[in-house]
């Protein structure tokens, strides 16, 4: 067992997220990622997909998933379960900020953008040289 005090992950603070990655390879789990964000009123994440399932959690705040012909409302208490390489952006809708957990089928995780390249984030994780060889 690993017991990871938030405190002591690194944040990442770009305009209008924040952002931690609390699980992943380089802490110790081998088939999935956890990420903790916290988007400000009126933020809006890149229309973008990940090669995998992802599972997020609303903690607080109200916001929009958005979906190519298909837009859900949320609110706090609700779980967003998005289909691997299902193209959405989230939106957050609200005067508070949107607080959310973030759970993915894979680490590292891979997103891409809309179209299908590869978006590069400040807190990618690298591949170990021994899963390159």
């Amino acid at each position: 067992m690993t017991v990871l005090p938030h405190a002591d992950i690194e944040t990442f603070r770009l305009p209008g997220l924040v952002h931690q990655t609390l699980a992943n390879l380089t802490r110790g789990t081998y088939t999935m990622e956890v990420w903790r964000q916290t988007l400000a009123a009126g933020a809006v994440t890149p229309w973008h997909q990940h090669s995998c399932e992802e599972v997020i959690v609303i903690l607080a705040g109200h916001g929009e998933c958005r979906m190519p012909g298909r837009t859900e409302t949320f609110g706090p208490n609700a779980t967003l379960i998005m289909e691997s390489d299902a193209v959405h952006q989230i939106a957050n809708t609200g005067d508070e900020p949107l607080e959310l957990l973030a759970a993915m089928g894979m680490t590292p995780v891979t997103v891409l953008d809309a179209t299908g390249y590869l978006l590069e984030l400040p807190w990618d994780t690298p591949l170990p040289a021994t899963a390159i060889d």
